[in-house]
């Protein structure tokens, strides 16, 4: 079946394309919001006064679909609120005052002592529900439920997003070409965790210095391909870049795992690394 699709659109990206990443300074309060993620809210499981530690948990969900959420600094819990949020109106927020020691919180290493090379199946995929790794590309779909496929399905391909293909925007850009050994590490743990052994990278042809950074990355990975892509919108939607990469439509009504295909943005592949690697969340 032959598909066109995709407009080309003037992306401006050149006012960002090349500025590096830079650290945001650290807040003296910040407020989490409980939801941060496709699917159940958290619910907090800190109170009001509590001391906590940066990356410790304090929103945990009993269902499935959903993802826990951590605190990004060291401090006291000051209020737990409905707030404002960017995409439900309102939703409760955990509000935690700055102590200003960063003290880290060592949960996820005292649960997954092994090295990381000698971590089972099932310890990666539950590394990544501790961390709260969500889809970072922008649909925040729970990522460790994507790599618990139903049973008899069988997963062909992981493919990583790089495709940005929306205006303005070069924060996949940067990580792509700051952070490529991170992307490549990040991949082949997705690949063993969903029994994978074919990797692909998908990257529009606008993104020259990521595609040769990448494609030096992967050299000597038989098994981990970089696809470039002509620069269209909206190809970076994971059912258009599933057709522009591997050539298979998925049906109306479907998910790229009924026909063989997990996607993840490239941003993700890195938090999943240093989930695994370093027990950060």
């Amino acid at each position: 079946m032959a598909i066109n699709f995709g407009i080309h659109l003037h992306g401006h990206k050149e006012l960002t394309a090349q500025e590096n990443i830079k650290v945001a300074n650290i807040p003296n309060k910040v407020y989490i919001p409980l939801s941060q993620h496709l699917g159940a809210p958290a619910e907090s499981i800190v109170n009001v006064g509590d001391k906590v530690k940066l990356g410790q948990k304090i929103g945990e969900s009993k269902n499935y679909v959903s993802a826990p959420v951590h605190a990004s600094i060291s401090g006291t819990v000051v209020a737990i609120q409905r707030k404002a949020h960017p995409v439900l109106g309102f939703g409760e927020c955990i509000i935690i005052e700055n102590d200003g020691l960063d003290e880290k919180d060592t949960t996820l290493k005292e649960m997954f002592q092994a090295e990381a090379e000698k971590l089972t199946v099932d310890e990666l995929r539950k590394i990544v529900l501790e961390a709260g790794i969500v889809g970072l590309g922008g649909a925040t779909f729970p990522t460790h439920v994507k790599y618990n496929p139903p049973e008899g399905v069988k997963i062909d391909y992981v493919l990583l997003n790089g495709g940005e293909c929306e205006p303005y925007l070069t924060s996949d850009l940067r990580v792509m070409v700051e952070k490529a050994d991170r992307i490549v590490k990040g991949l082949q743990y997705i690949m063993k965790i969903v029994g994978c052994d074919k990797g692909v990278i998908g990257i529009e042809d606008n993104k020259q210095e990521a595609i040769e950074i990448l494609t030096k990355a992967t050299a000597g990975l038989s098994n981990i391909k970089i696809k470039v892509c002509p620069e269209r919108y909206p190809q970076g939607s994971e059912k258009h870049l599933i057709y522009a990469c591997l050539g298979r439509v998925v049906p109306s009504g479907k998910l790229p795992l009924d026909i063989g295909v997990i996607v993840n943005n490239v941003g993700t592949a890195v938090a999943v690394a240093d989930a695994i690697e370093y027990r950060t969340p």
